[in-house]
């Protein structure tokens, strides 16, 4: 087959640079020609080698002992939770595919990661979601988040899997770029895992599935790169889902992994069957040929090229044991799907491809993977000067003669805040009928059938604080994912991450990036939370800007006992309140000033791990004794949002309270501020004392605040609200902020 030539601007348009285009040249002792340069540009692009992120990466803490499989080996991470059973995990991201074509774009971001899980041996569960977004004031936002929302809820709808929990964002940083991290968790017999592995001579290699067609051709180089106005011309590079096949590859899957006929299985995700084929192989130390002409096509005159970097949705690479093939190929037609052998593993360590038995591309695996021959660097850091220039903050600026009620609804109907029901009642939450809580409390929380079980399961992040101070900022997003799947009544076990960056090039989106890592791997120390693997996202900016360091976790924790469930909302009349932990005059970074003053300045609240971890542990004790009723985490807002959500949670019987707190701090800062480490908790009139019986016990300090009674919310001298008033504002905002889309 002849092939063009390869020339410098080729190299250039393929996303390799000089250095190393002249280390492929030593590797392979030759020129490559052109599939060997795409083959090359693809797995050394930054969304498959993590080139400049894996030196980092590998700081944090990646070992625990209920982890089942190494970070980052495997498609997803898996968590041991006794009888038998393993939760598997991960959290991806779908940016840019969002960014040009955002219903396909976040369509696909879900079944993308789907398959990691399933193709595991794990039936997937449950789904989760973290969107960040710009102003809605902007019609073409309004256009993203229609088309986002849409796509995650078509394909998980029509899939079959309940999407439980999430986040959803908006300010102007992500404007030109939204970020869509998608997550996915499935349930396995421990001993039912099977590994993305290609090992043993003579084995068969075969894909199964959709067939191969030009759409998402460079998705990963595409990936690894800014958004600009050329990026509307990359369509071509958003795959196109189709989530009814996807249904039947996951029962055809599952079926012949459990009927013992594979050696191992990969997703066909970012580089496609170049993927597969060169981690798989790499990862069992084994070579693989195939024969690029026997792969099922649905487009004409495709060339190697093409299909080998295809990203074509709703296949996967399987190495079958030798003599099963027909047994492989029952199942994939009883699901009604093609399955074809394409090549043949062996001990050459070479990824092999040929046309019509001419050799076509010929590459050792493991130069191609991330931890093999992939570039790694160490790139320069460099602190933003705005760090200093926005880390003071005169709160004497802000007159404390304010309206607080009128300041109150405004901070409830705002988009951070307001409730997020238009986006979750387009997903279905309930099917499979596993979900116990689902979206709306801390934390959604899924039945383990057939045990007294059950896991708690939440995404979070504050970007605007890990703008303002990226180390403190990511150790926030690790405590409060931790404080809320504690507040669900579970703790904590391990997560997954998704890190959404700008241009790693750049010193001060870099320093960024290593600070976040460096406070995670704190924060994940602390509490005891080994990182399983996820996902880096770098180049999310436009032309203007880079969106705020955005670490999203994704945390697992894991509840013993079914009635330890926990939910936030206020449970019976005459319920004493209590308040855990202490709160400071602290307002920087607040939903408060970004809300109220359009401000994003000052010192992010301050947060000692320690203290953190003693408080979650303390309220899981009480939780075990049965002694709480209701749980809410301090978080975005602060206190009085705190407690106007548990006062009209459930919509089916909202309760009000009275709120006298003696705290001699600032108004705003009482009402406001976003101290880290507090908790409002209700328990019975009888409970009350053993609660604070238990605080003084852990040296946590705890204060009576208050008492579940009538239909208002009263805190001390500064809000009176009507219940009624206080849902309109929260349960109304983000219908009248998205529905009209321009």
């Amino acid at each position: 087959m002849e092939q063009p030539k390869v020339t410098p601007q080729m190299v250039k348009d393929h996303g390799l640079n000089d250095e190393e285009y002249q280390e492929i040249m030593e590797i392979l002792g030759r020129e490559p020609n052109y599939t060997e340069l795409g083959i090359f540009s693809v797995m050394w692009s930054e969304h498959c080698s993590y080139k400049n992120s894996i030196a980092l990466l590998k700081t944090l803490p990646r070992e625990g002992k209920a982890l089942l499989t190494k970070t980052g080996e495997e498609n997803a991470g898996a968590v041991d939770i006794g009888d038998g059973l393993a939760i598997v995990f991960k959290i991806e991201s779908h940016n840019h595919p969002s960014a040009v074509e955002p219903y396909q774009g976040a369509a696909t971001g879900v079944g993308g990661i789907l398959r990691d899980i399933f193709t595991m041996g794990a039936r997937p569960i449950a789904s989760l979601n973290s969107l960040r977004f710009g102003s809605p004031d902007n019609p073409r936002v309004r256009y993203l988040v229609d088309g986002v929302v849409r796509g995650i809820g078509d394909y998980g709808n029509s899939f079959g899997v309940p999407t439980v929990a999430g986040e959803t964002y908006f300010d102007e940083a992500y404007t030109g770029n939204p970020l869509v991290n998608a997550m996915a968790v499935g349930i396995v017999k421990t001993d039912g895992m099977i590994s993305a592995t290609i090992k043993g001579a003579g084995n068969p290699v075969m894909i199964v599935g959709s067939k191969t067609g030009r759409d998402g051709i460079h998705g990963a180089t595409f990936a690894s790169e800014e958004i600009s106005e050329k990026s509307e011309l990359k369509r071509p590079s958003v795959q196109i889902g189709d989530p009814f096949t996807e249904k039947l590859l996951l029962e055809a899957t599952l079926e012949i992994i459990e009927k013992d006929l594979a050696v191992g299985i990969q997703d066909m995700g970012a580089a496609g069957i170049t993927c597969s084929c060169s981690e798989m192989s790499a990862r069992g130390n084994s070579g693989v040929t195939i024969d690029i002409d026997k792969v099922p096509v649905r487009e004409d005159k495709m060339t190697p090229y093409e299909i080998l970097l295809s990203e074509s949705q709703e296949r996967m690479l399987v190495c079958v044991k030798k003599g099963y093939e027909e047994e492989v190929y029952k199942v994939f037609k009883k699901w009604e799907l093609e399955s074809v052998i394409i090549g043949e593993t062996n001990d050459s360590g070479i990824f092999e491809v040929r046309l019509n038995g001419e050799t076509v591309a010929k590459i050792p695996s493991e130069v191609l993977v991330l931890g093999g021959g992939a570039p790694v660097y160490h790139r320069e850091a460099k602190k933003p000067s705005y760090i200093d220039e926005l880390a003071h903050l005169d709160l004497s600026q802000f007159s404390l003669k304010r309206d607080w009620n009128k300041d109150l609804l405004t901070m409830l109907g705002s988009p951070n805040i307001c409730n997020k029901d238009w986006v979750y009642n387009q997903y279905d939450s309930m099917v499979r009928t596993n979900t116990a809580v689902g979206p709306g409390s801390d934390a959604a929380v899924m039945r383990i059938r057939k045990t007294r079980k059950a896991i708690a399961l939440t995404t979070d992040c504050n970007g605007r604080y890990c703008y303002l101070n990226p180390r403190l900022g990511a150790q926030q997003a690790v405590a409060e994912a931790a404080r809320n799947v504690v507040c669900s009544g579970a703790k904590p076990v391990a997560i997954t991450n998704c890190l959404n960056f700008g241009n790693p090039y750049k010193p001060e989106i870099y320093y960024g990036f290593a600070e976040a890592v460096a406070g995670m791997g704190e924060a994940c120390r602390v509490f005891e939370t080994p990182v399983t693997g996820g996902n880096v996202s770098f180049y999310n900016e436009d032309p203007e800007h880079a969106v705020f360091p955005t670490p999203v976790i994704g945390m697992l924790g894991i509840i013993d006992d079914i009635k330890h469930v926990t939910t936030q909302w206020f449970k019976d009349t005459g319920d004493l309140i209590f308040l855990l932990g202490e709160s400071e005059d602290e307002l920087g970074g607040s939903e408060y000033l970004h809300a109220i003053y359009g401000r994003t300045t000052g010192p992010v609240p301050a947060l000692n791990l320690y203290y953190e971890k003693a408080v979650q542990e303390t309220l899981l004790s009480a939780i075990r004794a049965g002694i709480v009723k209701s749980a809410h985490d301090c978080a975005d807002g602060g206190l009085a949002v705190t407690l106007a959500e548990c006062c009209i949670a459930n919509r089916d019987k909202m309760m009000g309270a009275e709120i006298y707190i003696t705290d001699d701090i600032r108004t705003d800062a009482l009402l406001f501020g976003e101290t880290q480490s507090r908790v409002v908790v209700t328990t019975s009139k009888d409970d009350g004392e053993k609660l604070v019986d238990l605080c003084i016990t852990h040296k946590i300090p705890v204060a009576a605040i208050g008492r579940v009674v009538g239909e208002r919310l009263t805190i001390n001298d500064a809000i009176d609200l009507p219940l009624k008033g206080i849902a309109l504002s929260y349960y109304s905002s983000l219908t009248k902020l998205v529905e009209t889309i321009s």
